[in-house]
C-alpha cells in the first residue's frame, strides 16, 4: 500500500503533500496519523522553519473518509467520538498550535474535514479553481474536526452559521472575502506562491515567529487584559535571544540581519 502523504524538505521548508488522489485525499486514520507523525518529525528539525500542506490531484482534501469511519458512527456515540471525532480534533489542534508557521496551499476542493484543516492552518493560499464546503450537514452530521468552533473564529458567527447549516459549495473568491484564506492565486502558480511565502517566513527569526503564534492563539479567546499579559510573557521570552539583539543591531547598522534561531 502506498504512503498516504509525501514529505520534501528544501531551503528550510517542509512540503507535505496528501497522496490519495483516488479518494480525493480523504482523511482516513492512516492519513491523519501520517500528518501527526510528519509534524512530530519536523517540529524539532532545525533545518525546517515552515511547513506547507497541499494535495495531489483535484482535491486538497474531500474531508473525513466516511467509508472508513461509518462503522464507528454506526457503533454509537462513544465509538464515533473516540475513533472518528477525536483523531480529527487532535490533528487540527496540532496544526493550529504548531510552533512553526503552517501554510495551506489549497489546490482543489476542501470539503468537510479538508475545510477544517484550512481553518486550523496559520495562513492559507487558494488556487482560483479551489472550492470549499461545510458539507457535513448533507450526510446528517455536524462538523467533527473543530469546524463549529474554528469557522466562526475565521469568518464570523453569521457567515459560519450560514455555511455550516446550508452545506453549500463556495469558491475561492468568497473564501478570501470571508477571511478563510489569505489570498487567491492562479492554479498554475499556487505551489510556487506558497513556497515563496514559506521561504520568506523561513528567513525570519524562528523563535520570534513561534512566540507570535503562541501569543495570537492563546490570546484570541482571552479578555484583553489577559491577552496583553500573554503578549508580555511572549515578549519576555524573546528579549534575551540572539535573534532579537541581532535584529535590532542590524536595523540600526542598516544591514541585513543574520538570524540563527537562538
Amino acid at each position: 500500500m502506498s504512503e498516504p502523504l509525501s514529505l520534501q524538505i528544501e531551503e528550510s521548508v517542509a512540503l507535505m503533500t496528501f497522496d490519495r488522489p483516488a479518494r480525493l485525499n480523504a482523511l482516513n486514520n492512516a492519513l491523519i496519523d501520517g500528518i501527526m507523525q510528519t509534524l512530530d518529525r519536523v517540529e524539532f528539525d532545525p533545518g525546517v522553519r515552515v511547513v506547507v500542506i497541499t494535495g495531489t490531484g483535484r482535491a486538497f482534501s474531500a474531508g473525513a473518509d466516511i467509508a472508513e469511519f461509518r462503522r464507528h458512527v454506526e457503533a454509537g456515540p462513544e465509538q464515533a467520538i473516540a475513533h472518528f471525532m477525536r483523531p480529527g480534533h487532535r490533528m487540527t489542534r496540532r496544526v493550529e498550535s504548531f510552533p512553526k508557521p503552517v501554510v495551506a496551499a489549497v489546490n482543489g476542493l476542501a470539503f468537510g474535514g479538508g475545510c477544517e484543516l484550512v481553518e486550523s492552518a496559520h495562513i492559507a493560499l487558494a488556487a482560483d479553481t479551489a472550492t470549499f464546503s461545510k458539507a457535513e450537514v448533507n450526510i446528517g452530521i455536524i462538523p467533527t474536526f473543530g469546524g463549529t468552533q474554528r469557522l466562526p473564529r475565521n469568518v464570523g458567527r453569521k457567515a459560519a452559521i450560514e455555511l455550516i447549516l446550508s452545506g453549500r459549495i463556495f469558491d475561492a473568491t468568497e473564501a478570501a472575502r470571508l477571511g478563510l484564506v489569505n489570498r487567491v492565486v492562479p492554479a498554475g502558480d499556487l505551489l510556487a506562491a506558497a513556497l515563496a511565502l514559506a521561504k520568506d517566513l523561513a528567513a525570519k527569526p524562528p523563535l520570534t515567529l513561534a512566540a507570535a503564534l503562541t501569543a495570537i492563539h492563546r490570546g484570541m479567546d482571552a479578555a484583553i487584559d489577559d491577552g496583553l499579559a500573554i503578549e508580555e510573557a511572549a515578549f519576555a521570552r524573546i528579549v534575551p535571544t540572539h535573534d532579537a539583539r541581532e535584529g535590532i543591531a542590524a536595523f540600526l547598522e542598516k544591514r541585513p540581519p543574520s538570524f540563527l534561531g537562538r
